[in-house]
C-alpha cells in the first residue's frame, strides 16, 4: 500500500531526499587548486631553470619533480582501486532504490569531475605544450610542459576515471550486471593516451624532434582524445537508468512507496 510522501515523513520513517552537490565542489575546487598551483610553478620555474637539461637547477626544479609524481600517482592508483575493489557491495540486490538513488548521484558527480580533469589535461595543458614547443628548442623529453601534462594532469584523470569505472561496476547494479561500451570507452579510451606518449617521446627522440603537429606521432593523441565523446552514449544510458529506478523510490503519484 502507497502512503503520502508527508504522512511517511511524519513518522521519521524515511528522510527526505536531498542533492548532494558537495563532492562535485569539493572534486572541482580540488582540481583547481592542484592545476592552477601547476600552472604557477610553470610561470615561475620554467623560464629560469627549465630551458637547458644539462644544468644542475633543471634536475632540482623539474626532475626531482618528476620523480616524485611517477613514484605517488601510480600509489595513489594502485591504493584507490584496489580500496574500490575490496569495498564492493556483494550484496547488490539488497540495496534499497533510495540507496541505489543516492550511490548514481554520488556516481554522477564522480563523472563530472573526471570530464573536468580532463578537460585540463586535453585542452589546457595540452595547448600549452604545444605552445612551449613552438616558442622553445627543446634538449629534452622531460621539458617542463610535458612533466605537468604527461606525468601529472594525465594521471590524474586516469586516475579518477578508473575509480569512477570500479564504483560503477562495484556498487551501481545497472553497470554491475551489463558491460557498458560506453563506460569503457571513456575510461580506457583516454587511458590508451599513455602509451601513445611513449611512442611519441620515441620518435621525437630518434627520429623528428621539431615539432609538427600533423604527424603520425599524434594521431593517437587525437584518436584516444576524442574517445571521450562516447560520454554522449554513457549520459543516455544515465538517463535509461534514471527511467528504470525513478518509479521505484517513487510512484506514479509522486508519493513515496512503503
Amino acid at each position: 500500500m502507497a502512503v503520502t510522501q508527508d504522512d511517511v515523513l511524519k513518522k521519521g520513517d524515511i528522510k527526505p531526499w536531498k542533492l548532494n552537490l558537495k563532492p562535485v565542489f569539493i572534486g572541482m575546487l580540488t582540481l583547481i587548486f592542484i592545476m592552477a598551483t601547476a600552472r604557477w610553478y610553470q610561470q615561475w620555474a620554467a623560464w629560469d631553470y627549465g630551458l637547458d637539461a644539462t644544468d644542475p637547477l633543471f634536475d632540482e626544479y623539474w626532475m626531482k619533480l618528476f620523480w616524485v609524481q611517477i613514484t605517488v600517482l601510480p600509489i595513489i592508483f594502485i591504493v584507490s582501486v584496489s580500496y574500490m575493489w575490496l569495498t564492493r557491495d556483494k550484496h547488490l540486490n539488497n540495496i534499497t532504490p533510495r540507496e541505489e538513488l543516492n550511490r548514481m548521484m554520488f556516481w554522477i558527480s564522480m563523472l563530472i569531475v573526471y570530464a573536468f580533469a580532463f578537460y585540463f589535461a586535453g585542452s589546457l595543458y595540452a595547448e600549452q605544450d604545444a605552445t612551449w614547443h613552438q616558442t622553445v628548442v627543446r634538449d629534452t623529453s622531460f621539458t617542463p610542459s610535458h612533466i605537468f601534462l604527461f606525468y601529472g594532469t594525465m594521471p590524474i584523470f586516469i586516475i579518477i576515471g578508473f575509480n569512477m569505472f570500479f564504483y560503477a561496476i562495484t556498487r551501481l547494479p545497472f553497470f554491475a550486471k551489463k558491460i557498458s561500451i560506453p563506460l569503457i570507452l571513456v575510461v580506457c579510451g583516454p587511458f590508451m593516451l599513455l602509451p601513445t606518449v611513449g611512442y611519441n617521446e620515441w620518435g621525437h627522440a630518434f627520429w623528428l624532434m621539431e615539432e609538427y603537429f600533423t604527424v603520425p606521432l599524434h594521431w593517437g593523441f587525437v584518436f584516444f582524445g576524442w574517445s571521450i565523446i562516447a560520454l554522449a552514449g554513457l549520459l543516455i544510458q544515465i538517463m535509461n537508468y534514471f527511467i528504470e529506478l525513478m518509479p521505484r523510490v517513487l510512484n506514479e503519484k509522486g508519493e513515496l512507496m512503503s
